[in-house]
């Protein structure tokens, strides 16, 4: 049976992307901020003991591998920021933060006015964005711009039947667009810059 590690910093469609995906296999949901060399198990799976959404430090044998897609989802961290790392309710967000493995008490002010990306969203990025031969598996890094017009691609390289993802956008007003896009810029540039579907 196949199993899907669905992976994203929040805020990218993680959630939609794995729900559609579990009619063809088994999904994790994944926030962990480093990617391990060698493929783990996720939670409490096989002998783990760490939050749900979290690899556990135990390796996944050889012989499994191959029935594991590792998916990467990611999104502009501008919208990334306004659905997940800024507080509708404070609790709500200091949670975000603590499963993404980052300091819980940052909150927008403090990117804006020491004009960093103090989330760590960059970082979390590059990090299953970047190639590492020494990996033993494969990261498929989806651009979610893309994903709706796109899906049957994705169903290809993925090797399953149709996902019927369906956009659903609720408007937000993205009052420090222009700051957030000058801290940001690099990183906005690079996934523009990104097929929809990179494996590395």
């Amino acid at each position: 049976m196949k199993t899907f590690y669905v992976c994203s910093f929040g805020g990218s469609g993680s959630t939609l992307l794995a729900n559609s995906l579990k009619p063809y296999g088994r999904v994790e949901h994944i926030h962990s901020r480093i990617p391990p060399l060698e493929l783990e198990y996720i939670g409490n799976n096989n002998g783990g003991d760490t939050y749900y959404e979290w690899f556990n430090g135990i390796k996944v044998p050889e012989n499994e591998l191959n029935d594991i897609n590792v998916i990467f989802i990611y999104r502009d961290p501008i919208k990334a920021i306004y659905s997940r790392y800024i507080p509708y309710y404070e609790d709500c967000h200091k949670r975000h933060m603590d499963h993404v493995q980052t300091n819980r008490n940052i909150v927008l002010k403090d990117v804006l006015s020491q004009k960093k990306d103090l989330f760590g969203i960059t970082e979390f990025y590059n990090n299953y964005t970047t190639k590492n031969e020494k990996r033993n598996y494969k990261i498929h890094c989806v651009k979610y711009e893309d994903m709706f017009e796109k899906q049957n691609e994705l169903c290809d390289v993925l090797g399953i039947g149709p996902l019927h993802l369906h956009k659903k956008e609720t408007k937000k007003n993205y009052s420090h667009y222009t700051e957030l896009a000058e801290i940001y810029k690099d990183l906005i540039d690079d996934m523009n810059n990104r097929p929809f579907i990179d494996i590395i």
